[in-house]
């Protein structure tokens, strides 16, 4: 399912009359907007199972850098993450298969996952077909695999 978006939004921060300050303000409504998108698809961290929406991070399975205006607000395209579980995604240290499966990366130091008591052996249920699409994205450009 995809989400109309408002190009003019990405218009405004393109103009270079608008300062930092205020590029900064349009694009946090953007990351509002994504975050309640993502709400629609994701109740909780499907790593740690909490649910309180505000402990949790609204993550970008592609990154913003590299996506297109309409892949930023795609809810799709996010996840809600623990705090430390977004640190290990948008790292490259963890991601996800398509049925659920949590990948390590061989560059994580296994004592984090357990004094973060993570147990990759944990399936976090499957994702959608749309998500699949940015995860696809995220296990080839970002997770950090054997020989990356």
């Amino acid at each position: 399912m995809r989400f109309p978006t408002n190009p003019g939004r990405f218009k405004i921060l393109s103009q270079p009359t608008f300062s930092e300050t205020e590029k900064q303000a349009l694009a946090r409504g953007g990351q509002g907007l994504l975050r309640n998108r993502v709400r629609a698809f994701e109740p909780q961290c499907r790593v740690t199972g909490v649910s309180s929406d505000r402990l949790l991070i609204a993550s970008h399975i592609k990154p913003w850098k590299g996506s297109t205006n309409d892949e930023r607000l795609d809810g799709n395209n996010g996840l809600f993450l623990s705090p430390h579980i977004d640190k290990l995604f948008d790292s490259g240290l963890i991601s996800f298969s398509q049925r659920g499966e949590v990948y390590v990366s061989p560059d994580l130091d296994s004592e984090v996952l357990a004094k973060w008591k993570i147990d990759p052996t944990n399936n976090v249920g499957p994702f959608s077909p749309d998500q699949t699409y940015f995860l696809r994205y995220h296990r080839e450009m970002v997770f950090q695999a054997a020989g990356s």
